[in-house]
């Protein structure tokens, strides 16, 4: 229920922030901060364009801020793991402290900061570089929706303010929005109905979004999820995880075996 909580927030507060931000032309006398910003990015944009391709300015742009943002990104991936390694033990510690009393839930709360302070988890500390990645995106995402030079163009086969004729954008765009969750998710030790729930359904979502929105928006999105998934890959490869996990358990089972097996021979040499 909290994960459900905290993913309607994150949502609510992305389309609140980009409402409040609106939704008109951004020019260079654009005298509003934010809008400033908006701009700079769509400037930064128009400078990488080189031969004059939007595309290969969208392209290189979205690559340059997502490598900058990397290591905001690692601890936030990161955090989430070491979260969701916890689940097993934070589950026990509610059905044992089911809340329903003040007592009940002053001692949950107290034994699952014990439990954070073991092992050196914060649970907030995946939100700050999100916090902080956010307003990046959303300015970039701003700058391809809302100023008329980035609006036009053409690469490969899109007319950048057109929405993709063949859907091939959209496809790909919810294809590595799935894979970076099923990923994301793939080492968790658990997993619950949520995390299955949003893997389909955000691919799903970003599909239809991007059938209805001009390329230009929907190629920053494709490239932004497909750089994701090499983040992950490279900084957080749930493969490797997996493989080190199933190692350290053989390796405790092991060392358990051989306890036993060392007791049973001093049993015997005692007879």
């Amino acid at each position: 229920m909290k994960k459900k909580i905290k993913i309607a927030s994150l949502v609510s507060f992305a389309l609140i922030f980009l409402a409040a931000c609106g939704r008109g032309e951004v020019t260079s006398s654009s005298s509003n901060g934010w809008e400033q910003l908006v701009y700079l990015f769509a400037e930064a944009i128009r400078f990488l364009s080189f031969g004059g391709s939007t595309g290969i300015g969208i392209i290189l742009f979205t690559l340059i801020v997502r490598a900058i943002l990397m290591p905001l990104f690692n601890i936030q991936i990161k955090s989430g793991q070491k979260m969701q390694d916890l689940q097993p033990e934070l589950r026990a510690l509610q059905a044992k402290y089911p809340g329903k009393d003040m007592d009940s839930r002053a001692k949950l709360a107290e034994e699952s900061q014990a439990l954070y302070k073991k092992y050196g988890v914060n649970p907030f500390s995946s939100m700050l570089p999100l916090l902080i990645q956010l307003p990046v995106m959303f300015a970039l995402f701003q700058a391809l929706s809302r100023v008329a030079f980035l609006k036009t163009g053409h690469f490969l086969w899109l007319d950048l303010s057109l929405r993709d004729p063949y859907l091939i954008l959209p496809v790909l765009a919810a294809i590595f929005t799935f894979l970076s969750s099923w990923l994301s998710n793939k080492a968790a030790k658990e997993q619950n109905t949520v995390m299955i729930i949003m893997t389909v359904v955000m691919p799903i979502m970003i599909f239809f979004m991007g059938f209805g929105l001009a390329s230009g928006v929907v190629l920053y999105w494709t490239v932004s999820n497909a750089f994701q998934v090499f983040q992950i890959l490279l900084l957080n490869n749930p493969f490797k995880i997996i493989a080190q996990r199933l190692e350290a358990e053989k390796a405790e089972k092991d060392r358990a075996a051989k306890i036993r097996r060392a007791k049973k021979k001093a049993q015997k040499q005692r007879k």
